[in-house]
């Protein structure tokens, strides 16, 4: 159970409801601070539908993201956002393989992405990694990538502190991919 009530429209301000318009549990949890709810939607509504970074890629850094944290939530519900946006079942298997130091089959680009978001869960991404990811990703989408993955970093920590759990309607995504 999560640590602060899921809230619903009903239990906010009319001026306020709009903050669990999308009724996730993230969503309704936040729901107690508007304010924040509001600042960190408009951040995570401009990651996924008004970053230039091309959405497959920007999946699999959040999708790594969430492996690495072990987070069921984040895990689930990208996994489910990823197959919509493009992600193969074998580009969602690769994270495993990945994260342990193997090599799948993903396009070097892809792995690129996957090892900064890596190194960006750790700490801070490499020199090299930053270096190599510049001749296939201008700026804008450099820094879109950058932002995506510490955006997500922030996000599972949240998760993880607030202890929300999976929806029943994304338990079936962690039964197809289960973490480990």
């Amino acid at each position: 159970m999560a640590r602060l009530p899921y809230l619903t429209s009903k239990d906010l301000a009319p001026e306020n409801r709009d903050v669990v318009s999308r009724d996730i549990w993230l969503n309704r949890v936040m729901a107690h601070s508007p304010g924040a709810a509001r600042a960190f939607t408009d951040l995570g509504m401009y990651i996924r539908f008004g970053s230039k970074l091309d959405p497959r890629l920007r999946q699999l850094a959040i999708m790594q993201v969430g492996w690495l944290a072990r987070n069921p939530y984040e895990w689930s519900h990208h996994v489910r956002i990823g197959i919509e946006f493009g992600c193969s079942d074998a580009d969602i298997r690769a994270i495993a393989v990945e994260s342990e130091g193997g090599a799948s089959g993903l396009e070097p680009l892809a792995r690129l992405v996957l090892l900064g978001a890596r190194e960006m869960f750790a700490g801070a991404m490499s020199a090299g990694t930053f270096d190599a990811l510049r001749p296939h990703l201008d700026p804008e989408r450099l820094t879109d990538l950058v932002v995506t993955i510490a955006y997500y970093c922030g996000v599972v920590r949240l998760l993880a502190t607030l202890e929300v759990e999976v929806e029943p309607d994304y338990q079936p995504f962690l039964e197809a991919y289960p973490l480990p």
